[in-house]
Order: structure tokens, then C-alpha cells, then sequence
């Protein structure tokens, strides 16, 4: 499915909606309860969470291995809009109910990094990685 275009304070901006992301990684939204109908801008892989608050922009996905509590509450600073866990991993119960409170949705996709975010590029979602000077490589 292609971008979409919305308009933004008088600019274009290329969205994807998460239900679509959730396509493309053949992910399973661990808390239904939370919308699945956001637009999402650009993505970002991580497991390094001093990483993602380095580089991610607002109305991210983010894909990680790391499954833990700090992985939500990073999410949460750094307005990122969904949580992708790679390679099968399970968040525990206290992490789906911080997410669940936070509108966050949680989705586990048995694939790696490389994949997903592969996947994700290909279909055109941005990349909001950075080198150590702040530029796109």
C-alpha cells in the first residue's frame, strides 16, 4: 500500500498508518484495546533507548529487541506512536499495561531488525536514523 500525503502547518508529510506497518512486519498487536489507526511518519530501529531519544521524531514506530519497562516510558518522552518487539519477544504483563495506559500500542512480529526494517523502508516508510554528525547517510 503506498504513503499517504497529509498536510502539516502548510507542508507535506508522508504517512503510513500503523495498521499497515502491522501488515508488512506480520506483527500481532498485544493490546487490542489501544487505537491501531495512527499515522506514523517515519520509523526507527533500536535497542539502544539513548539512541531513539538521539533520533527519533514524533509520530515514529519503533522496532526493538529490548523488552522492558524503560522501552515504554522511552516510547512515551519521545511521542513515539507504537512499539514494534522483533524476534518473537513477549513484553511482560506490567509493560502492556503501561502502554495500554499510555495509548501506546504494543505489536510482536517474529522477524528481525534488518527485516522488518527492510520491509518498512521498502514500502516507503522514512528512515529517522542518523549518523554521529546528524545527517542521513
Amino acid at each position: 500500500m503506498p504513503l499517504r500525503l497529509r498536510h502539516n502547518n502548510r507542508k507535506q508529510v508522508n504517512y503510513m498508518k500503523l495498521s499497515e506497518i502491522i501488515k508488512h512486519v506480520q506483527g500481532t498487536v498485544l493490546n487490542p484495546e489501544v487505537q491501531t489507526d495512527a499515522e506514523i511518519i517515519g520509523g526507527c530501529g533500536a535497542d539502544l533507548m539513548s539512541d531513539v531519544l538521539a533520533v527519533v521524531k514524533p509520530e515514529a514506530v519503533l522496532l526493538t529487541g529490548l523488552c522492558n519497562l524503560q522501552v515504554v516510558r522511552t516510547a512515551e518522552m519521545a511521542d513515539v506512536r507504537a512499539i514494534v518487539f522483533l524476534r518473537g519477544k513477549q513484553p511482560m504483563p506490567e509493560m502492556v499495561e503501561l502502554a495500554t495506559q499510555k495509548g501506546i500500542p504494543l505489536i510482536s512480529s517474529q522477524r528481525g531488525m534488518f527485516e522488518c526494517c527492510g520491509r518498512l523502508y521498502c514500502s516507503g516508510l522514512r528512515s529517522f536514523e542518523t549518523n554521529m554528525n546528524g545527517s542521513h547517510e
